[in-house]
């Protein structure tokens, strides 16, 4: 028997993790939860997995979820700092990262340093603490195993790559659902639109970071530090269908792919799993329903978002911070109608120009960094506006 936390467990990360959890009572126990506002369904989700702890990060909503689990014995407490203390439940042998955004840094931190097994669904996490995280990681000598779909399957590639040389990591993405629009209808997207994706189920933060290619250029630099890979060896595909997930190539040009349906159940369960496969959480693939695949380069010039997550990436620093910082403010403004769709970038381009690179050495002055960067957008948007 496993013993899991899901930090983030009101997302759809979350939610598909405690699908697989259903799938394999015998295998998987959950002793924690967290969530961010959505106290009912976290309420819902104890209330059947029954954990030792609840944490909600909204302190508002504490009330409402310690009346909705009273009488459960489960215990309830709120508050970032809570969040962070919940990898603190014993007994606990991995913990589920899916907090979206920044958030999430300091509760894998904090997980490692327990040396707990991390199965890190938050990219936000190495695009902003890269460096920080993986020495962490080596120090504590934990296991950090890919969730996010892409780096699931270069993961799943590489198990059989021995010592053989890794040439080149290919990342697919599906384009979004705007891949073939002009600049000019680009300009008038909507949330309603920017949230209907063609292929995936996911929150909205990320669900706009795909739209505009953010989640890819974060995915990059995510892969640069899981893999230990260049930025020159990052490729990026578009794969409108998301069945090829990602490639890996080879020294002698061999390519490996991992395929399977867009359905994020798949690479949470091989997460919880390695380095065994349990049964399938979803149907076969069935390649002649597929029936074709096509691939195409991505387009930064109309999705420039994708650019800068490599500009940062390359310049390292504090400069993928900033860039994460920049894109959920902006991000999180598109989707109260503050901007449009092409602030997004704008917003993301000034606020990275505002900044000096510098070097970090303490999580402290990433969360400082992020602060400032926060700060430096949010006084964009008024511009952006006018």
């Amino acid at each position: 028997m496993k013993n899991i936390a899901i930090l983030g467990a009101t997302g759809s990360i979350g939610c598909s993790t405690l699908e697989v959890v259903r799938n394999n009572p015998d295998r998987l126990s959950v002793r924690a939860l967290t969530g961010g506002k959505n106290w009912q369904l976290l309420a819902k989700q104890a209330l059947e997995c029954h954990p030792d702890l609840v944490v909600i990060a909204d302190k508002s909503a504490y009330g409402d979820l310690k009346n909705a689990l009273s009488g459960s014995q489960i215990r309830v407490e709120a508050g970032d700092e809570a969040i962070v203390a919940a990898v603190e439940v014993q007994p606990l042998d991995a913990v589920v990262a899916a907090i979206v955004g920044s958030a999430g840094l300091s509760p894998v931190m904090a997980a490692i340093d327990k040396g707990l097994q991390i199965c890190l669904a938050n990219k936000e996490t190495l695009v902003v603490g890269g460096s920080l995280v993986m020495q962490a990681v080596k120090r504590a000598g934990v296991d950090l195993l890919p969730v996010d779909s892409e780096h699931s399957a270069i993961f799943q590639c590489l198990q059989s790559a021995q010592t053989n040389p890794l040439h080149k990591i290919i990342i697919t993405a599906s384009g979004g659902p705007f891949r073939q629009f002009s600049s000019g209808q680009l300009a008038a997207v909507t949330p309603e639109q920017a949230l209907k994706h063609p292929n995936w189920d996911m929150g909205g933060k990320i669900t706009i970071d795909s739209s505009t290619l953010m989640n890819k250029g974060l995915e990059v630099i995510e892969a640069h530090w899981l893999f230990n890979a260049a930025y020159d060896n990052i490729e990026v595909v578009v794969h409108p269908q998301s069945i090829i997930h990602s490639l890996v190539e080879f020294s002698d040009g061999s390519v490996i792919a991992q395929l399977g349906w867009p359905d994020m159940k798949l690479p949470i369960q091989y997460a919880l799993s390695w380095p065994t496969r349990w049964s399938p959480p979803l149907p076969p693939l069935d390649l002649a329903k597929v029936a074709s695949m096509t691939f195409e380069p991505p387009d930064t010039t109309r999705f420039p978002c994708l650019a800068y997550a490599y500009e940062a990436g390359r310049a390292g620093g504090i400069m993928p911070c900033v860039l994460n910082a920049a894109n959920e403010i902006a991000v999180a403004a598109f989707l109260r109608r503050q901007i449009g769709f092409m602030s997004i970038p704008a917003i993301i381009r000034k606020t990275m120009d505002s900044f000096s690179n510098k070097q970090v050495t303490t999580v402290g002055q990433l969360l400082e960094v992020d602060a400032q960067a926060r700060e430096t957008a949010t006084s964009l948007l008024s511009a952006e506006v006018a």
